[in-house]
């Protein structure tokens, strides 16, 4: 995967057009990287186009400007898909990734050809209610983090991941995450219930692990009910399901994209 840099941005992004097939779109959970997608690269390389995004103030996306918002992300991958002829794109969205592939497809939806999020919820239909435990736990967590980013770290593996490997690997790529990051995330609220839910032109995967929080896997099986769309529960696997069990999401997505 080439590191490039987005001109006028502060967006660093991985790409690996070798391939010469259709794209897949990476964005990765809060706190950590694109890193977090290594399996992923490893197995679909060859087999698509790759190309993965660091979310602002996240990995190598940290030199902001004055008016740099997350409300331009789907902004700045419009833009990487113009600089390097992307017609259009299979998503994959973990956690906080889920957001911003929901609002690109709000936006550029002819250049979408389908949506795979885990461990998020529909942003044009988001009920509040049922994220309050959520966002406790969120706050809980931002208050460690003011403390310490290894005191964050080492909790948020625990809530993020369920196999050992894949929580050493999340805490890993969290303690390089910036505090000064989290004044990115205010802009999240801007992008939900923004748009009316729309008839989909494209295919829509949702799903999560078995020992996600229970609201989390609550949403994903109302989610999956109301909009009749193809709905995945891993086994052996947390929040971040890429990096618990890679093998059967890496199938998983394959399934799914050639169907």
């Amino acid at each position: 995967m080439e590191n490039l840099y987005l001109e006028n941005s502060p967006i660093a992004y991985y790409i690996d057009e070798s391939a010469n097939k259709e794209w897949l779109v990476f964005i990765h959970a809060a706190f950590v990287d694109s890193r977090m997608f290594e399996k992923q690269f490893e197995y679909f390389a060859g087999k698509y186009n790759l190309l993965a995004i660091d979310i602002l103030g996240h990995g190598n996306s940290i030199h902001a400007q004055k008016g740099d918002s997350v409300e331009k992300m789907s902004e700045w991958i419009d833009q990487i898909f113009q600089k390097h002829n992307i017609q259009a794109a299979h998503f994959v969205g973990v956690s906080l990734g889920s957001v911003f592939i929901q609002d690109f497809a709000n936006k550029y939806g002819n250049k979408v050809l389908s949506l795979a999020c885990f461990g998020g919820y529909d942003i044009n239909n988001f009920d509040i209610a049922k994220q309050k435990d959520n966002s406790k736990t969120q706050m809980k967590m931002m208050i460690k983090a003011i403390f310490s980013i290894k005191w964050f770290a080492k909790a948020n593996k625990k809530i993020s991941a369920y196999t050992n490997d894949a929580q050493t690997a999340f805490y890993n790529l969290n303690l390089n995450f910036r505090k000064k990051s989290f004044m990115h995330l205010a802009g999240l609220q801007k992008l939900v219930n923004k748009y009316p839910t729309k008839q989909r032109q494209y295919k829509l995967l949702v799903g999560c692990g078995e020992y996600d929080i229970p609201a989390e896997i609550e949403i994903v099986n109302e989610w999956a009910e109301y909009e009749n769309c193809k709905k995945v529960i891993f086994k052996d696997a947390g929040h971040c399901v890429n990096m618990d069990t890679p093998q059967e999401f890496n199938a998983c997505l394959e399934n799914f994209f050639k169907k």
